[in-house]
């Protein structure tokens, strides 16, 4: 039987046995597939976070505190961009299967569905952020703060806050179209939509952060304002070619034209999308509220950790954007109904994603002196940041097993699973192990963060049983209209 062709029922295809090589090696065809899905992917988020670090020792060179009320509001609006990330990935699951049996209808009912739900959610934050932006920001101050380093650390983070929630409506549509785009493997538009965002960003930082050019000084409230004319930029660049060129892109043509989702397919979809949504925030919640754990050591843990996250995300993004294209291809293949398929690509996908930490953890762990140094700010702080660095660079194999069996799990549609997998596992491990460390222990920050950090092995053992089991392997868009 040809395997490929014809599929297997899901019973069948989780008696299959793969081999070891199966598991581990692909064919040329595997990785050429591969790389034109993962690389775009890779170029456009490392520039991004190359750019983030860029800005962030701009902002640096204006102070200590100044980067410490970006770092604050940076966590608060990563909650925000992951709710969006959540809440359009559970249509999005539909969206790349639908792609995998090429109905372009039911393309366009996930679409939809994802313009609704960023609207949604893009109001609830805007609405969150209005009315507690200080209440939030407050919770990183650290009591030990002097009440005028307190005020102005304050100021700053509003200041800051108050421009960034203008570009949260530009971020919000341009997500929806760029991530239709990426579940469809047409991921060189948003990467060069990125690029140019980010070109612009750059130089609008430089002039707007420092004066240049007779400009005004603005500080870090030009560093807000430059992102945001950026955000704008992306999104006529992205929606835009979507909306110019619906022969290549059919799915796009008559979005709007009859805005209507069939009933059964909305209640499926917002089924799976629930789980992902509140998984995501939570999970942001999570993250942010480690980040408050660490605070109370100081306001320099702060700026630490926020100078070893900028520079260790640039060498995580290799394996976080195998995690994505993982669910891209894997979610095609069993939207194609090639099950066996879809299970030695999630075995390939996760053998390559960890070989990738070789390699990117090695050269973050070598890099890890020299970047704090461009900081303007204490030497303590950079030696800190230095030792933090590190242990993200030794704990990445962990962390990328984690993430590309969450991608696994979630292209099958199990975002009950990954609900609990992920942000469930946050919750109840990680979380209360920070908050206890670091409030009842007398234990160094980095001792600390590496103890949160190692938890992860049992989220990763979990991972292994779940996608072994292959609870995941289902084509869950077969007899939908």
């Amino acid at each position: 039987m040809n395997y490929e062709e014809t599929g297997l029922s899901r019973q069948e295809a989780l008696k299959y046995r793969l081999s070891l090589r199966e598991c581990l090696i692909g064919d040329k065809a595997f990785y050429s597939r591969l790389a034109l899905v993962v690389v775009p992917m890779i170029i456009q988020n490392t520039l991004t976070n190359v750019v983030s670090l860029l800005d962030n020792v701009m902002v640096g060179q204006v102070g200590t505190l100044p980067m410490s009320a970006v770092a604050i509001v940076g966590q608060l609006m990563f909650v925000f961009y992951l709710g969006i990330f959540g809440t359009l990935s559970g249509a999005g699951i539909f969206g790349t299967q639908y792609i995998g049996k090429g109905d372009y209808e039911g393309v366009r009912h996930a679409i939809r569905f994802k313009l609704i739900a960023a609207a949604a959610i893009g109001g609830l934050f805007l609405t969150v952020f209005s009315l507690a932006g200080p209440a939030l920001i407050g919770r990183y101050i650290a009591e030990s703060t002097t009440a005028a380093d307190r005020e102005l650390t304050m100021r700053l983070a509003l200041q800051y806050l108050h421009i960034m929630m203008v570009g949260m409506i530009p971020f919000a549509i341009t997500q929806v179209y760029g991530s239709t785009l990426r579940e469809a493997g047409y991921t060189t538009i948003p990467m060069r939509g990125s690029m140019i965002a980010m070109a612009v960003n750059f130089v609008l930082n430089a002039l707007l952060i420092f004066g240049l050019f007779g400009l005004p000084k603005m500080g870090v409230a030009g560093a807000a304002v430059a992102t945001v004319v950026s955000r704008f930029v992306e999104m006529a660049i992205v929606v835009g070619a979507g909306c110019r060129n619906t022969d290549k892109f059919p799915f796009f043509a008559g979005i709007f034209r009859n805005f209507r989702i069939p009933g059964n397919v909305a209640r499926e979809i917002l089924i799976k999308t629930l789980p992902l949504s509140v998984n995501e925030i939570l999970w942001s919640l999570g993250q942010a509220q480690l980040m408050q754990s660490y605070s109370v050591r100081g306001i320099e843990v702060i700026a630490a950790i926020n100078i070893s996250n900028t520079i260790s995300q640039i060498f995580n993004e290799v394996f976080i954007s195998l995690g994505g294209a993982a669910g891209i291809i894997v979610g095609q293949e069993l939207g194609a109904n090639r099950l066996v398929g879809a299970r030695r690509t999630a075995w390939r996908m996760a053998a390559t994603s960890l070989m990738s930490t070789i390699v990117m953890g090695g050269a973050l762990f070598a890099v890890a002196p020299l970047i704090p140094q461009i900081y303007n700010t204490e030497a303590e702080i950079r030696q800190l940041a230095t030792t933090l660095i590190r242990i993200v660079a030794v704990c990445m194999p962990i962390h990328s097993f984690a993430n590309v069996s969450y991608f696994i799990m979630r292209s099958g549609g199990r975002t009950l699973v990954t609900f609990f997998f992920d942000s469930c596992f946050s919750w109840i491990v990680s979380v209360p192990l920070a908050y206890i460390l670091a409030t009842f222990t007398s234990l160094p920050p980095q001792v600390i963060l590496a103890s949160v950090m190692s938890a992860d092995l049992i989220k990763c053992a979990i991972g292994f049983v779940l996608v072994k089991k292959g609870v995941w392997v289902r084509n869950i868009v077969t007899g939908m209209d």
